[in-house]
């Protein structure tokens, strides 16, 4: 399979997404903010985490009216799948291809170190090599990952099942000791109603590998493929 990794200017993670979508026999390419059309080939798409237009004004706000993501949103509407990381998640948020927003963290801080995450959903593009209710350990590194929505959406998210990813300490357990930046119900991911839009504030690209001191975030990228492959 081929991934497409989107680039912005400010972009700081996209060199890092494309090894990890390297990995496991597949391919990747860089995709410029200003293309205007996604290759055929692209089976899945990457928006990864940095700081895309400096992020002035809002994060991603800028980002959201890029050429290239007229054709995101396209490819998302195909049902292919696409993660936003970070960055890309408040990129998804301001494309309104995910509900809420990310506000400032809690400790009005940047905030840069592993965290747990508790896997709530295992039947997703994302997540079908990984285990409901496991805990996976992902490095974090961000000023803006407080998730907010009003109550309806809150609702809908957890009626249809969209909150992916939990903060959890070691054992699972949500608590308000294992939020590190004030989200609400600790959110740290979440898809599309479809489930084949995932925005996640963690970054599983980022220990992808043994030799950066642990692979488990390497599980989403496995089950990007598996998806692929098996469709």
């Amino acid at each position: 399979m081929k991934y497409g990794v989107i680039v912005f200017p400010g972009s700081n993670c996209d060199r890092d997404a494309l090894f990890a979508a390297s990995l496991m026999g597949n391919t990747a390419e860089f995709i410029w903010h200003k293309d205007t059309s996604i290759p055929s080939d692209i089976d899945s798409i990457i928006i990864p985490g940095g700081f895309s237009y400096g992020d002035y004004l809002r994060c991603g706000a800028i980002s959201r009216f890029s050429n290239i993501m007229k054709e995101v949103i396209k490819f998302a509407d195909s049902g292919k799948p696409v993660i936003g990381i970070c960055n890309g998640f408040q990129i998804l948020t301001e494309a309104n291809l995910l509900p809420g927003a990310l506000l400032r963290n809690k400790s009005i801080s940047f905030i840069c170190k592993d965290v747990y995450l508790k896997v709530n959903e295992d039947n997703t593009p994302f997540t079908n090599t990984l285990e409901k209710d496991s805990v996976i350990k992902i490095p974090i590194a961000h000023g803006e990952g407080n998730y907010f929505a009003d109550d309806n959406t809150i609702k809908s998210l957890q009626d249809n099942n969209q909150i992916v990813f939990q903060y959890s300490d070691v054992d699972g357990k949500i608590t308000d000791e294992a939020n590190p930046n004030g989200s609400m119900l600790n959110i740290a991911g979440i898809t599309n109603k479809n489930k084949n839009v995932l925005g996640m504030m963690p970054h599983p690209e980022r220990y992808s590998d043994n030799i950066l001191g642990c692979d488990d975030g390497l599980n989403v990228f496995k089950s990007i493929t598996n998806f692929i492959n098996s469709n």
